[in-house]
């Protein structure tokens, strides 16, 4: 069956302005910033003010991606607009309407991911099977979070880890030209592979307020409305299902590691990271990282580091760039593609 080659054509990304170091977190927690800068990596975190929700967010990222992409935000820009967060502004209904209602995209179809932490790459794959399979022109594909309203303000091990953030891309069918080899194309997607395993749903989870909670329990503990995780155990799945699913896309493109121009990983710990590049031959200083300036922004995660790299000039156009992630699912992912020649706003 022929489907329609999709390829990248705008990136966009947004941080709340409060930052918050470590050294600020040491004043009210139990730890020291050598205590979490060597196990994580991560120097400060941007967390959103009050009354700021994942949808304003994700709004903000996406005019960005919009505007990078050459489009003006308003009716006909997008066919699509898919969001992947696990901190929606409501639990019913859908973030993704309201977020294209306020770009004013018009009566687009417009939904919510939650792959956790993979949910970027759960909301790419998806966006890109709807454009390949001709049911749409251009999609909106946003990555967003609001973690600092779901943590626990007296638990060290996520205080210290997570931020707030946003980013976004705009994906367009390409043209479809038989005498180029499309691995070499920029901009395009070339590759997907995702996983889950439910068995491992307790490991990453907030345990109150679905409605397993509400059928099983009158009095809901206070502390289970927060975000919890097992991060021994977290770790190590982690590392395998990153490094596993990574090199199932290399494998079925026919790239070496020394093809890959970049990893760009889920921004979870920088450990993990140089473990997942150590695993595939990869490099370090080939792997991207800018968690130490923004922390896990979980589903933003990927976008954001995106939006990093190419803004300091490390994403070139035709860098052949390897994208992978872990999260609670546990479900987990990997992408490739070539780099497109866009400017991130």
């Amino acid at each position: 069956m022929h489907t329609t080659p999709v390829a990248l054509v705008g990136l966009g990304s947004y941080l709340p302005p409060q930052r918050i170091t470590n050294a600020a977190l040491c004043e009210r927690l139990d730890t020291t910033d050598e205590w979490i800068t060597s196990r994580t990596g991560i120097r400060s975190r941007h967390w959103a003010g009050p009354g700021v929700a994942t949808g304003d967010l994700a709004v903000e990222a996406g005019h960005r991606a919009l505007k990078s992409a050459g489009l003006e935000a308003g009716a006909g820009a997008v066919d699509l607009v898919v969001l992947a967060t696990t901190t929606p502004d409501n639990p019913c209904p859908a973030t993704a309407p309201d977020v294209a209602s306020r770009l004013g995209l018009g009566p687009v179809a417009a939904y919510d991911i939650a792959a956790v932490c993979s949910g970027f790459l759960y909301a790419l794959a998806a966006a890109s099977a709807y454009i390949a399979a001709g049911q749409a022109r251009r999609a909106l594909v946003i990555g967003a979070e609001t973690y600092s309203t779901i943590l626990n303000p007296s638990d060290r091990t996520t205080n210290v880890i997570f931020g707030d953030g946003a980013g976004a891309v705009v994906l367009s069918a390409a043209s479809d030209h038989d005498d180029h080899d499309n691995h070499d194309r920029a901009g395009l997607l070339l590759g997907f592979e995702l996983g889950s395993d439910g068995s491992g749903r307790d490991l990453i989870t907030i345990p109150g307020g679905g409605s397993r909670q509400r059928a099983t329990t009158p009095t809901p503990d206070a502390d289970d409305r927060y975000f919890t995780m097992q991060g021994k155990h977290v770790f190590t799945q982690a590392v395998n299902r990153m490094t596993e699913s990574s090199q199932a896309v290399l494998d079925r493109l026919g790239w070496s590691a020394e093809q890959v121009d970049w990893l760009v990983g889920h921004q979870a710990n920088v450990r993990i990271l140089n473990a997942v590049a150590r695993g595939l031959g990869i490099p370090a200083e080939r792997a991207v990282i800018n968690l130490d300036k923004v922390g896990n922004t979980s589903a933003a995660s990927i976008p954001l580091a995106l939006a990093d790299a190419a803004a300091n000039g490390s994403l070139t156009p035709g860098s052949r760039v390897l994208l992978t992630a872990f999260g609670g699912g546990l479900t987990w992912g990997a992408a490739a593609l070539t780099w497109p020649d866009i400017v991130p706003a």
